[in-house]
């Protein structure tokens, strides 16, 4: 998957959607994914948003990727995040056990809840590889839950970039190879998906992490 050079003509325009704890390094892998860089990020605040131009499959592609804060208390828009979203790449931290049994407890009961996509494109991630001396969920037991949920899976770092873009090429490619998410990504979502401004949090809510 290549950067196109081209940043105002594409075929299809797909919305992706990051979740997970707060914590696993979504943002990171975010920022390494769209920037080639890696840096150790505050929590995010409601939402982030962040586009990315790529060529796949032979076609132009602009991503629109939305980060979502992994706190409970800035999740108060959740079902916006969900609307639209042809591909949802669910992280947790391999050193963090916790993290990943509640991709299954909680996130996963979210998608039910709130995804518009029924053919919708799941990823189950796993990051911080890198930190593989304090590891707790074992490869297999990702590759396990990815086979339950009807995930693709990986293990990658944000911050060594070990399989960052395979991650999102596996994704795109597959949104690819999904006829009802190439429709959408090529009428609706294009026209609408900008307008649609990211939710804020509520301005009450702390800034801290």
């Amino acid at each position: 998957m290549d950067s196109t050079s081209n940043q105002t003509e594409f075929d299809y325009l797909f919305k992706l959607l990051m979740i997970g704890d707060s914590g696993v390094g979504k943002s990171s892998l975010l920022l390494s994914f769209t920037s080639d860089s890696f840096e150790d990020l505050s929590p995010t605040i409601g939402v982030d948003f962040k586009v990315k131009y790529v060529t796949a499959g032979g076609k132009r592609l602009k991503l629109a990727i939305w980060d979502t804060a992994g706190q409970e208390r800035f999740r108060t828009l959740t079902s916006s995040y969900y609307r639209g979203a042809q591909g949802i790449i669910m992280v947790y931290d391999v050193t963090r056990r916790e993290t990943f049994t509640n991709l299954s407890e909680v996130w996963a009961k979210e998608i039910d809840l709130y995804s518009t996509n029924q053919d919708c494109i799941k990823m189950l991630v796993g990051n911080k590889v890198d930190k593989e001396s304090f590891r707790t969920v074992t490869k297999k037991e990702g590759i396990d839950m990815a086979r339950e949920c009807g995930c693709l899976f990986t293990e990658c770092s944000a911050k060594t970039r070990v399989n960052v873009q395979q991650c999102f090429e596996e994704l795109v490619l597959k949104i690819l190879e999904t006829p009802s998410l190439l429709s959408e990504g090529s009428k609706g979502v294009r026209k609408n998906i900008f307008k649609e401004k990211p939710p804020q949090p509520d301005a009450s809510a702390s800034s801290c992490c």
